[in-house]
């Protein structure tokens, strides 16, 4: 495998467990907090969400890789290659899902639900700078589509919250 095409995989790894991360993360505990459960069951289903999905998704990404690497060259692929993306995806997803819930550690859940979302949009348009950077394209136009992706989920986390809290 070229080099160019290894870093891709690691940097498409990479964005997507950081912004799948934030983006449920920061939607899941939104959305619980307006429904107005405690502070420690915020934690719990927050720290639940990112230590199952980091895992999920580190998982996921080594079979996808492998089967779409081996369905594209019909060979088998490097077996280091799918673990590094794993790995990427899933320290990637594990650690941004606690910018979003660290807030609540910290602070009363009405004013840690706002620094929450307000660091999760903040991290997800910083996200779409530095991929865009990346790969040479519109900087604005990628953080703005980051920020945009990451109000819909907590849009609609919020709103199931209030729907069924």
């Amino acid at each position: 495998m070229d080099s160019k095409k290894h870093l891709a995989g690691h940097l498409r790894n990479f964005i997507f467990g950081v912004e799948d991360s934030l983006v449920s993360t920061v939607g899941l505990v939104s959305g619980i907090a307006v429904a107005g459960v405690s502070k420690s069951e915020i934690l719990l289903t927050g720290a639940i969400l990112i230590f199952v999905e980091a895992f999920s998704m580190g998982i996921g990404s080594f079979l996808s890789e492998r089967s779409a690497e081996e369905f594209i060259n019909d060979e088998k692929v490097s077996l280091g290659y799918l673990m590094e993306n794993g790995a990427i995806m899933f320290l990637s997803y594990f650690i941004s899902g606690f910018i979003p819930l660290f807030p609540y550690l910290i602070l009363k859940t009405e004013t840690a639900l706002f620094l929450s979302v307000g660091l999760s949009l903040l991290s997800l348009f910083v996200l779409g700078v530095v991929s865009a950077k990346l790969f040479g394209i519109n900087i604005l136009k990628s953080g703005a589509r980051m920020l945009f992706i990451g109000g819909i989920a907590i849009a609609i986390g919020v709103t199931v919250g209030k729907i069924f809290g």
